[in-house]
């Protein structure tokens, strides 16, 4: 028997010591919909459309140039930053599952643990049918998107319920800033009229219909649900990730085979064992070894003699960004700043001059003028000074002249390398905002960037080379303009 199973019967036997009563999630709701974001996010993050749009950024010329043309090599990125994300959410989930009724459940950081290191298929082929039903193994795609589409409901009706109770906290402070007002400043009581019902505040009637949506969202959120029933959609969904993320990258990342990706089934054992590999979202094929035991579309893994004992460990150095990359300096954001700002700008100085008003023409001016001053204050101290020494040989070139007719030029090279630099730098800004996110942002499910579609892993000195030649090309673009060369400067 499998090392999971073994764990799976030792939890059943204790199973008697565990207090049949099953608290709800209450207060730490909030963290539970966080968790279930996140999960919901990496999920939405592998269907097949995200899938094909991140193959076609790693193709493009600004991660090639800057990054990589290596495609293993960003696969093994954007595998490597999803197993990390769902390792967050796993942690969350295992200490949510200490708390649950139900042993399989309280032993999930075992079984999460185990699943990693492959021995998930020693529980599949060893394990109880009603245990695998409770991962959701052989659940097709239409159970899987309502598990996720329950999860969604939860988590937006949690996320509701934040605002709410907040907005009910200021409604309780004003309820207590009157009542000391009351007290301080009233006169003796008057004695009420039978029969007359006493004025209400406007503050306590919101009081009272503020209370009652609140307890009417905890009804429907996560707060009155059990630990159990919680933690049993996270389970489900963080396999069916953690599955659907060894179908994308397994071929290349893995080191595993992956079975084909057809019929859309998650987690189901295969009995054909002599097809060659296939699937619809991921970049690369390999073909499937005989004698070799394999799942089913989210989970490919396959234990033969020759896989990886642990072959998800060795994905936490690839994160590690060196020192001559853009995000090993400390400077993606930053230059994805500059990237946007340069952008702002181009378009600005595009729009000027056509038709508009005089004051649309100040305050496009005025636009461009703090976009300017933000934009040099985001610059190191070196990349002002190239492109101050660049714009000085410019300058001493071309004589001092200018020609209207060669802005055009200026611009349109500047548009060029915008057109491949620009996707690259708002990825990195988004990137950065998804993994910043204040209190009351961390509900949101949309798909995540992926780093291997920012700056993050860029080549430092390509990156800042791009940058200078575009604040150049700005700045000479307006010099041409018949401007003058104070127009634009840096």
């Amino acid at each position: 028997m499998g090392v999971l199973s073994k764990v799976l019967a030792d939890l059943r036997t204790r199973v008697g010591s565990i207090d049949r009563e099953r608290p709800v999630v209450g207060i730490l709701a909030f963290e539970a919909a966080a968790a279930m974001a996140r999960l919901i996010s990496l999920y939405r993050s592998l269907d097949d459309d995200e899938v094909r749009r991140l193959r076609t950024d790693m193709r493009s010329q600004g991660v090639t140039y800057l990054t990589s043309k290596d495609q293993a090599f960003l696969l093994r990125l954007a595998c490597a930053e999803l197993v990390d994300e769902l390792d967050r959410a796993a942690a969350a989930v295992a200490r949510f599952g200490h708390k649950c009724s139900d042993p399989l459940l309280r032993g999930f950081d075992r079984l999460y643990a185990d699943l990693k290191a492959g021995g998930i298929c020693l529980f599949l082929r060893d394990g109880r049918a009603a245990d695998q039903e409770r991962f959701g193994l052989g659940a097709n795609v239409k159970s899987v998107e309502k598990w996720i589409k329950r999860m969604e409901r939860y988590v937006a009706a949690t996320s509701r319920l934040y605002a709410e109770m907040q907005s009910l906290n200021e409604l309780e402070a004003s309820e207590r800033r009157i009542q000391q007002q009351w007290r301080r400043h009233s006169g003796p009581i008057p004695v009420q009229k039978p029969g007359v019902t006493p004025a209400t505040h406007p503050v306590q009637l919101d009081l009272r219909s503020q209370r009652q949506k609140v307890r009417r969202l905890k009804d429907e959120s996560l707060w009155s649900k059990t630990y159990d029933k919680a933690v049993d959609l996270m389970f489900r969904a963080l396999i069916t990730v953690f599955a659907r993320i060894c179908v994308v990258f397994g071929p290349c990342v893995l080191g595993f085979p992956v079975g084909r990706d057809r019929n859309h089934r998650v987690l189901m054992l295969q009995s054909n064992l002599d097809y060659p590999g296939k699937y619809s979202s991921g970049p690369l094929e390999r073909l499937a070894a005989k004698g070799v035991t394999s799942l089913r579309n989210s989970a490919p893994i396959f234990m033969n003699k020759g896989a990886l004992d642990k072959p998800c460990e060795s994905l936490g150095k690839v994160l590690e960004a060196a020192p001559n990359t853009v995000g090993g300096s400390g400077l993606a954001l930053r230059y994805a700043s500059v990237i946007v700002l340069a952008e702002k700008l181009l378009t600005i100085k595009s729009i000027e001059g056509h038709g508009a008003q005089e004051e649309e023409e100040e305050a496009k001016e005025e636009a461009a003028a703090v976009a300017r001053e933000e934009m040099y204050q985001m610059m190191p101290l070196g990349m002002r000074g190239t492109v101050r020494a660049k714009l000085g040989e410019c300058w001493r070139r071309e004589g001092g002249t200018t020609d209207a007719s060669l802005a055009e030029g200026w611009k349109e090279a500047i548009s060029a390398i915008l057109a491949w630099l620009g996707p690259v730098a708002h990825d990195t800004l988004q990137w950065q905002e998804e993994r910043n996110m204040e209190r009351q942002q961390r509900f949101h499910t949309r798909p995540r960037v992926l780093i291997p579609q920012t700056l993050h892993f860029s080549d430092r000195e390509k990156t800042e080379t791009a940058i200078v030649e575009v604040l150049v090309g700005l700045s000479c673009m307006c010099w041409y303009e018949e401007r003058g060369p104070e127009s634009l400067r840096f």
